[in-house]
C-alpha cells in the first residue's frame, strides 16, 4: 500500500495528491460552518456600531463571500504544497504557465477579499440607513450614500493596486507617485468644483438645512428639493427649479425660514393729525380687542403710538402667530386688517392724507 502511495505522478506522489484533495473536500464539506463561525467573530467586531441589528443579518450578508473566500485560500495554500509538473510548465507569452496560474490565483484571491469587504460596507451603510430613518432625517440617508459609494471605490481601487503588485511584480510606488501628482494637477484645475464638494460636507455635517426646508439665500427663496455633492436645487415661490452651488450656500447668509418658531405680521397706521387723542387711544384699545378675540390664532402681540411726526399719528401693529402654513397666516392677517378698516370706519378714522406743497410765484 505504501509503494502505491509512494507512487510518483507528474513529478508528485499519490499520497501528496491525496492529502491536498482530503484538505480541500474537508473544507469544501465544512465551509459553510467555518464561515459562519468567523462571521460571528466579525460581528463582534462591528457590533458597536451594529446595535439593534440582529446577528443574522450580518452573517447572511457576508457569508457567501466568506466562504468562496475560505475555500479558495484554503485550496492555493493545499496546492502549493504540490510540485508543478515540468512538463506542464510551458511558456505562454514568455511567460510560464506556472506563473500565469500562480497570478490568476492571487487575482481570484484578492477579488474575493475585496468582494467580501464591499459586503461589509454594505451592512455598515444598511445599519446607519435604518438609524437615519429613525430619525426621519433624509439628509443622513444622502451622506450614508454617498460615503458608502466612495468607500466602495477606494476599495476598489486599493484592490486594482493589489493585483498589479502581487500578480503582476508591478512596483505600484511609481504608479501611486504618478497618481498623486496627476490628482494634484486635476484638483487645481477643478479648484470651483472641489470647493463646491467641501461644501457639501459642511452641508452633511453641520445641516444647516435640509430637503423640504424653505430658505432664503441671496435674493432667493424657496423649498430646497435635492442636496447633491456640487449643487442644491430649490423650487422657487414663483415654481422656477434654481441650481445653487453648494459653496453659495455655505458662503451666503443663509436664512432657514422652515425653523422659525412664529410668523411675523405689521401693519403701520398713519392717522391725520386732525385726528383726536381720544379716538386715537380709543383705536388702540379697540384694536387690543381685536387681537384678544382671536387669541386662539395669535400668540402674542403689540399696539401703541409709536410716533408723532408733521401731518399724522403712527399707529404701529406687530402681532405673532405659530409657525402655520403662509397660506393660512394670510388668511389671519387679511382678516385682521379688514376688521381694523371696519373699525376705523366705525369711529370715523381717517388716514393721513397725502400733502401737495404749491408755491405760486409772480412775475415782475
Amino acid at each position: 500500500m505504501d509503494k502505491f502511495l509512494d507512487t510518483v505522478i507528474l513529478d508528485n506522489t499519490i499520497r501528496s495528491y491525496l492529502m491536498v484533495a482530503g484538505t480541500i473536500l474537508l473544507v469544501l464539506f465544512l465551509k459553510r460552518y467555518l464561515s459562519r463561525y468567523i462571521a460571528g467573530l466579525l460581528f463582534r467586531v462591528v457590533r458597536k456600531i451594529a446595535r439593534g441589528i440582529d446577528k443574522p443579518s450580518f452573517v447572511n450578508l457576508v457569508v457567501s463571500p466568506l466562504e468562496t473566500f475560505l475555500l479558495l485560500v484554503v485550496s492555493i495554500i493545499s496546492l502549493d504544497k504540490l510540485s508543478f509538473p515540468e512538463v506542464l510548465n510551458v511558456k505562454v507569452y514568455k511567460i510560464s504557465l506556472h506563473s500565469l496560474i500562480d497570478g490568476l490565483a492571487i487575482i481570484v484571491v484578492i477579488i474575493t477579499f475585496i468582494w467580501l469587504l464591499l459586503r461589509i460596507i454594505d451592512f455598515v451603510a444598511m445599519i446607519l440607513h435604518q438609524k437615519a430613518e429613525q430619525a426621519n432625517d433624509q439628509q443622513d440617508n444622502q451622506l450614508v450614500v454617498f460615503f458608502k459609494d466612495f468607500f466602495k471605490v477606494m476599495f476598489v481601487i486599493i484592490g486594482f493596486l493589489m493585483v498589479l503588485k502581487f500578480a503582476f511584480s508591478y512596483p505600484i510606488t511609481n504608479l501611486i507617485t504618478a497618481l498623486s501628482i496627476g490628482g494634484a494637477a486635476i484638483a487645481l484645475s477643478t479648484r470651483e468644483s472641489l470647493e463646491n464638494l467641501i461644501a457639501s460636507f459642511i452641508i452633511f455635517i453641520d445641516k444647516p438645512f435640509m430637503v423640504g426646508d424653505i430658505v432664503k439665500v441671496q435674493s432667493i427663496t424657496g423649498t430646497v428639493e435635492k442636496i447633491g455633492l456640487r449643487s442644491t436645487r430649490i423650487r422657487t415661490d414663483q415654481k422656477t427649479y434654481v441650481t445653487m452651488p453648494n459653496k453659495q450656500m455655505v458662503d451666503s447668509v443663509m436664512d432657514n425660514l422652515s425653523l422659525r418658531t412664529q410668523r411675523r405680521g405689521f401693519m403701520q397706521l398713519e392717522l391725520n393729525a386732525d385726528t383726536p387723542k381720544e379716538a386715537v387711544q380709543q383705536l388702540v384699545l379697540g384694536i387690543q380687542h381685536l387681537l384678544q378675540l382671536r387669541k386662539d390664532q395669535i400668540e402674542s402681540s403689540s399696539v401703541f403710538l409709536a410716533d408723532i411726526v408733521k401731518n399724522s399719528f403712527i399707529v404701529q401693529l406687530e402681532f405673532f402667530t405659530a409657525p402655520i402654513p403662509v397660506a393660512d397666516f394670510n388668511a389671519v392677517r387679511q382678516d385682521l386688517f379688514l376688521s381694523i378698516i371696519d373699525l376705523m370706519e366705525e369711529m370715523n378714522i381717517r388716514l393721513a392724507a397725502k400733502e401737495n406743497e404749491i408755491v405760486v410765484t409772480k412775475e415782475s
